[in-house]
């Protein structure tokens, strides 16, 4: 197991700023997921962390290396990328083994043998990657990356061109696997319930700078800014205007009751467990979760209410919170 740490790392393209000086870490065997919305500079820290780019200042280690001006062979990493990236004139067992054949590594065939025992591949060693499914092409980028049993795995973006039935039963497996497996990884994603349900840390990115770094737990119950709180949950946080500052209150926590302030009903979405009601009070929205089904209908005159100690405040124009 390998920690990763950067250290005011920044990235220019000219006069853009594709990363402003960023610092933070991976634990040894632990799970960090790079959040943040398109063009946010997540997979350009991927890319300056696996050495496929370089940076323009500041320092990348990987355990006790400097690794900021190695190439990508020389880290000790190995990488899944969004688009599996596979070589179609090959069986998915020539896929896995590729790298170990390049390198000359004499043990493959036992690696291979407990790398498709751990990925359940066993019976399709002999297909090409015409033959798989999305899923099974995914296991097989995996497989050739944990073939490598390098301390460190970097993922970009790996689930995005799955359905959201596989996403999900993708997620639980790559998150097993790296817990049995103990390595550290890094994973970028845009989609924070990845986040929230993968990563032991969760840094989250906007214009090229950090906003927040913590568990989840952490980004959810307490966002350090406004952002933050409009970019985590879902659905995420409602944000008001109320006396020059911006008011945070949770969806959940927001709840119908007569004693509250007279809302309308916009229109009520029912997903089973739960009921999403949009309101609006006033000029403003507000989303309230309910239990069950909601007979609220379009139109409809309500009344919500929320307890003080549910709010969060965010200074008006920094977007900070406030204590």
């Amino acid at each position: 197991m390998s920690a990763i740490q950067l250290e005011g790392v920044a990235k220019h393209w000219g006069e853009s700023r594709a990363l402003d000086g960023i610092t933070f870490s991976a634990e040894p065997g632990s799970f960090v997921v790079l959040l943040g919305p398109s063009g946010c500079g997540k997979s350009t820290t991927l890319r300056l962390i696996a050495g496929l780019d370089m940076p323009t200042s500041g320092t990348i280690r990987i355990g006790e290396r400097d690794v900021t001006r190695l190439p990508p062979a020389a880290r000790g990493i190995s990488m899944v990328f969004q688009s599996y990236a596979l070589f179609p004139h090959l069986t998915v067992a020539e896929n896995i083994v590729f790298g170990l054949r390049v390198r000359k590594v004499r043990d493959r065939d036992a690696r291979l043998v407990k790398v498709a025992g751990l990925l359940g591949l066993e019976k399709l060693l002999a297909r090409k990657p015409s033959q798989l499914s999305g899923g099974q092409q995914q296991r097989v980028a995996l497989g050739r990356a944990i073939v490598a049993e390098a301390p460190v795995c970097l993922m970009d973006e790996p689930l995005s061109n799955l359905d959201a039935q596989l996403r999900g039963e993708m997620r639980r497996e790559i998150r097993a696997l790296q817990q049995r497996l103990g390595i550290t990884m890094v994973y970028v994603t845009h989609d924070q319930t990845e986040a929230m349900t993968m990563a032991d840390r969760v840094v989250l990115l906007r214009n090229g700078r950090i906003e927040q770094v913590g568990s989840p737990e952490e980004l959810y119950a307490k966002p350090a800014t406004a952002f933050t709180a409009s970019f985590i949950g879902a659905p995420a946080m409602n944000l008001m205007n109320a006396d020059g500052a911006t008011l945070g209150v949770r969806p959940e926590d927001v709840r119908l009751d007569s004693s509250g302030r007279a809302a309308s009903v916009e229109s009520v979405e029912y997903l089973g467990a739960d009921s999403l009601v949009a309101v609006r009070i006033g000029e403003q929205p507000l989303l309230v979760r309910v239990p069950g089904h909601s007979r609220a209908r379009h139109g409809d005159a309500v009344h919500v209410v929320w307890d003080k100690q549910h709010e969060h405040h965010f200074d008006a124009q920094t977007g900070e919170r406030k204590p």
